[in-house]
């Protein structure tokens, strides 16, 4: 039953994508929705949420409760000989007693004539319950909990920040496949177009040869070339079909969807003025920057670290027990509790001098690591922006001129079309004006494919793609 809800689920959602026709938002939504690079690094996200949640709780204290029971049927039975015990304690004491005064030899003499029967002892485990409650409060670690938990948070604003740059890498990656579409769909129009013409001169030179007014040869010139255009349709149209599916592939869908694209993306209006003229280049924006910052703040963090383990270490200490059970004569020896509280103090005297200092200094330079390639990286990020910068206005230029070279192109078609239908050009002439505007419709729409892609990477090199 699942595996017929599954495929009734999947045929909607292909017969929903049929005919669709999609923006470059739309696209990039949907990206964002299935791409599974970016699904893993929000699970990373919560996995960093969950590590700073954890070392947050080491600033409260920890309770630990003990308890157990058992049962013994064994028991110890002892004499103790009092009167031989009492006889030596009063020898140890007597010449005390004696000459402080505080008892005569008459009444010494008397006070050992007394008799003091030995005591049996009769000593039972039988059921006995304890437990206990130990409650533990580190006061000072030297810094440890706090360095630990500041680095936990710096790892989850590091997670989030990649989640940016995922998606700006994502989304420069629809737009190419989306271009890439739109770029392949006008080049089948131009292909059509062109066999268009192509058809049109065809009829006009057979009829022209049929009545003798033209060469059998002209009629295999155009047919020559009408065989090569109708190839170029053809690729046009498996390119477009190959550029369609992966499309789908990243946004998501069957590859095997029929869908199109918006077409109006070319338009370089507006894009100049994003353009940074000049100055330095500013990289706040860019995800790339506060991932190095981060890098930057877990290595000083991990000196801090490396510093605690040879600090003084304060932790107090609280607890209760509570013991029931073991018989002596009959009668319990125990069924109460007790309530205790201390402090520890650990402070490391020679593993500072021995090993501490060589560790910590091993972490100051790991962070000073961290601060150049931080410094380095900054670099390279202004280069590439810079480089983008150049590529983009290069980009809108060439969209300029290959848009007045088909419009001039156009121009020179018709006005060769004309010539040739008044006899004063010829066939091969009328022929390379075609080819020639053809050619300059391609460069055209290469050069605004080009100019989308620039503009994009542009955006993700100032940190500014949404």
């Amino acid at each position: 039953m699942r595996k017929i809800i599954t495929v009734l689920l999947t045929a909607l959602s292909s017969a929903a994508m049929t005919g669709q026709t999609l923006t470059v938002e739309q696209c990039r939504q949907k990206a964002l929705e299935h791409n599974k690079k970016l699904e893993k690094v929000q699970c990373k996200v919560e996995q960093t949420h969950a590590d700073a949640a954890y070392y947050k709780a080491n600033f409260f204290p920890k309770i630990d409760v003990l308890a157990g029971d058992m049962y013994s049927w064994g028991k110890t039975e002892m004499t103790l000989p009092m009167g031989e015990m009492a006889g030596n304690m009063l020898s140890q004491i007597a010449p005390t007693l004696l000459q402080s005064g505080m008892m005569s030899q008459e009444a010494l003499g008397a006070f050992s004539q007394i008799q003091i029967p030995d005591q049996e002892m009769d000593f039972k485990l039988k059921n006995t319950f304890f437990a206990s409650a130990v409650l533990t409060q580190p006061l000072y670690v030297g810094g440890k909990i706090t360095a630990a938990y500041k680095m936990s948070r710096i790892g989850e604003r590091m997670a989030r920040t990649n989640v940016r740059l995922t998606e700006s890498e994502v989304i420069v990656e629809t737009d190419e496949a989306y271009m890439l579409v739109v770029k392949t769909q006008r080049l089948v129009k131009v292909a059509n177009s062109y066999k268009a013409l192509l058809d049109e001169l065809q009829s006009n030179v057979d009829a022209a040869v049929k009545h003798g007014v033209r060469m059998s040869n002209d009629a295999l010139k155009v047919q020559v070339k009408r065989n090569e255009v109708e190839l170029n349709v053809v690729k046009a149209e498996n390119a477009c079909s190959l550029a369609k599916m992966n499309l789908c592939q990243i946004i998501g869908e069957a590859l095997n969807s029929d869908i199109s694209v918006e077409e109006n993306n070319g338009s370089v209006s507006g894009l100049s003025t994003l353009i940074n003229t000049g100055g330095n280049v500013d990289l706040s924006e860019r995800p790339e920057t506060d991932l190095l910052k981060g890098k930057t703040e877990l290595a000083a963090a991990n000196v801090r670290i490396a510093a605690s383990d040879y600090l003084p270490q304060v932790v107090l200490m609280g607890g209760y027990g509570y013991l029931n059970g073991m018989e002596l004569n009959g009668q319990k020896l125990f069924d109460n509790g007790s309530p205790s509280v201390g402090v520890t103090v650990k402070i490391p005297v020679l593993e500072y001098f021995t090993q501490g200092r060589h560790k910590i200094n091993s972490a100051k330079a790991a962070c000073r690591m961290a601060e150049l390639e931080r410094e380095d990286s900054n670099e390279r990020m202004m280069l590439e922006s810079k480089q983008c910068e150049n590529n983009l206005s290069e980009a809108i230029l060439e969209v300029q001129l290959t848009a007045k070279s088909s419009e001039h192109a156009r121009r020179n078609m018709e006005m060769s079309k004309k010539q040739y239908e008044q006899g004063v050009e010829t066939l091969s002439d009328y022929l390379d004006a075609q080819a020639m505007w053809q050619q300059a419709e391609c460069d055209r729409i290469e050069a605004e494919y080009k100019c989308f892609i620039a503009n994009s990477k542009y955006l993700k090199s100032v940190g500014k793609l949404r």
